[in-house]
């Protein structure tokens, strides 16, 4: 996972997830970072929050999907 960096930290897993399902609908593989210690303190995904990491080559069009999708849903 060396060549995987963060795109975006999301406070919740269903945020993360739908983001997540955004980036594979490009054909962007992507994988979560939790920070709750294995699911043991799943109280820290709030403050720490929960990563979606792509490889470094998909970084620039991640964040324009994920930018295009924050401005869609901020539209309501």
């Amino acid at each position: 996972m060396e060549n995987y960096v963060s795109v975006a930290t999301f406070t919740n897993e269903v945020e993360a997830e739908l983001a997540q399902t955004s980036l594979a609908a490009a054909g962007i593989q992507s994988f979560l970072k939790y920070e709750d210690t294995g699911g043991m303190l799943p109280v820290l995904q709030g403050s720490e929050g929960i990563e979606i990491l792509v490889e470094q080559k998909d970084l620039d069009e991640a964040r324009a999907i994920l930018s295009e999708e924050a401005e869609l849903g901020g539209e309501g």
